[in-house]
């Protein structure tokens, strides 16, 4: 039953389901489930939660200690730190960290406990970086990812564009949604990989308005520390880039100590 419930995190399972998979009474299943519970609980592994109603049942909700939440931050602080992912212009290379199943999983168990009562419908990210953390995020809270385009995909049919203006680029650019991705009036929480100035993520704000979305949370892997004002108003990062030193070979990033 745990390994059901785990693989299928804050997705409700009634009583009935698992009496008929595994030919048992309602009373021995109950029992088990208070059993996993325990073990879940006492061993830091997530919750199990009773569903109530005529539709409830039991779920698993993911969840990670403030404990294990600060030893990702410095785990990533310790990837990001090598002198090798320096760039021209200050910028790091993190495209093997971002596209790594490990790295996102442990990032997308922070947000999925930061944004679970945030009431999101979709996860929403702006391609291509932040798809991986996304979609990981996405199954963990049980809902779907919409990937916002830099340019117009045929196959997906009509679509709604803006221009935006992109800090790290420092110029106007232009990003695209399709209309029957996403229902109007429902919620959005936005994941990215990299967050600088925040132009990027204002704009897919921008672009979510067209759609009555609203946006209920932010997250980002990566926040610029030196930034002194963003274009976005509250987000949550999990480590801070304070500087980039290409002549001494230096990185300087740290742990987000207002991650919750």
């Amino acid at each position: 039953m745990i390994k059901i419930l785990s693989d299928h995190p804050n997705r409700s399972f009634r009583l009935d389901y698992f009496c008929s998979r595994f030919n048992a009474a309602k009373s021995s299943i109950s029992e088990d489930l208070a059993i996993a519970k325990k073990i879940l609980s006492e061993n830091d592994l997530g919750m199990m939660i009773t569903v109530p109603g005529v539709g409830g049942g039991v779920k698993y909700v993911p969840y990670i200690t403030d404990a294990q939440v600060l030893e990702v931050q410095k785990e990533l602080c310790r990837h990001l730190a090598g002198p090798e992912r320096i760039m021209g212009g200050g910028f790091l290379y993190t495209s093997d960290i971002m596209f790594s199943p490990g790295v996102a999983e442990k990032l997308a168990a922070i947000f999925a406990r930061k944004f679970a009562d945030a009431g999101a419908d979709y996860v929403v990210t702006l391609e291509t970086k932040g798809i991986p953390l996304a979609f990981t995020t996405a199954r963990l809270l049980d809902i779907p990812v919409i990937v916002v385009r830099r340019e117009t995909k045929i196959s997906e049919g009509p679509t709604i564009s803006i221009n935006y203006f992109s800090g790290s680029s420092g110029k106007m650019q232009k990003m695209s949604m399709a209309k029957k991705a996403a229902r109007r009036g429902s919620n959005a929480l936005i994941i990215d990989d990299f967050m600088r100035a925040g132009g990027s993520l204002k704009g897919i704000t921008e672009l979510l308005d067209e759609f009555d979305i609203k946006v209920c949370g932010i997250g980002v892997a990566i926040a610029a520390g030196d930034i002194p004002e963003t274009k976005v108003g509250e987000y949550t990062s999990v480590v801070r880039l304070m500087g980039v030193d290409e002549s001494s070979g230096t990185i300087d990033v740290v742990p987000n100590i207002q991650i919750f």
